[in-house]
């Protein structure tokens, strides 16, 4: 999905011109209401995305296996077959950026399919502007997800035996293998690389990884900080790489050299 250059499309007379890839992004719509997936098709492909609906998981895994897809809008509440059953499904052979939709929006749904691996959450009911930003939010974080400020990045950050790699979005362990990070994932871990053993508050994480995916009052970046410290073993060790300071946020407590 890296190198897709941009044009520009002007939707209608008065309108603000929107940038669309020259190479269209593949986006599955998976929601077994046939109006809804009407409408956000209409939504996507107005700005240039190219849409696939599909009414349930064997059709969302039918048109992955046809061809690749750039991202996911997943409803949860599916008769059968959950969302939520889907996206560990989907998490389990592809890294696929993926954005849940329910009618719920509590923060347990929220949580629940963040914690499976799933980028972004649109509560219904929805408006085609928050739809295209978080579209086009996750898109971003995965064809440049090594610049989440505004200057740039290393490209190489060693620390507590680890190695990531910011421009191949690498993350490889102190045994030599190469462990698997979702975007916000990506994001998130590169934000606290680039400001080791200093406290960073949720607000100010979330406003540096650009992950629209809660606010400071939920536990969005929690629970992003417990899947990432689930992946660096953080666990099992006595002094973990990212420490929780009380009442204020979280720090990489480790030292870490940028190349």
């Amino acid at each position: 999905m890296t190198g897709r250059s941009n044009t520009l499309l002007q939707l209608a007379p008065g309108d603000r011109p929107v940038r669309i890839p020259a190479i269209a992004h593949h986006i599955v719509i998976v929601d077994d209401d046939a109006g809804v997936r009407t409408l956000l098709a209409r939504i996507l492909r107005e700005c240039g995305y190219d849409v696939t609906g599909a009414a349930d998981g064997r059709e969302l895994e039918a048109a992955m296996t046809e061809r690749p897809v750039d991202l996911v809008l997943l409803d949860i509440m599916l008769p059968g077959e959950s969302g939520l059953d889907i996206c560990r499904m989907v998490r389990a052979r592809s890294q696929v950026p993926i954005i849940m939709i329910s009618a719920r929006g509590q923060e347990s749904d929220r949580v629940a399919g963040l914690d499976l691996g799933a980028d972004d959450y649109i509560a219904k009911p929805f408006g085609r502007a928050e739809v295209l930003a978080r579209v086009r939010a996750v898109l971003r974080r995965v064809s440049d997800p090594h610049v989440p400020l505004d200057i740039p990045a290393p490209e190489q950050f060693d620390f507590a035996g680890w190695r990531y790699h910011s421009r191949r979005c690498e993350l490889i362990s102190p045994s030599g293998a190469e462990v698997e990070l979702t975007a916000a994932e990506h994001e998130l871990l590169l934000a606290l690389l680039r400001h080791p053993q200093r406290m960073i508050g949720r607000e100010r994480l979330i406003e540096m990884t650009r992950s629209r995916i809660g606010t400071p009052n939920d536990r969005s970046i929690d629970v992003l900080i417990s899947r990432l410290r689930r992946k660096l073993g953080d666990g099992r060790k006595s002094r973990p790489i990212i420490r929780t300071i009380r009442g204020g946020g979280y720090m990489l407590a480790v030292d870490v050299r940028a190349d």
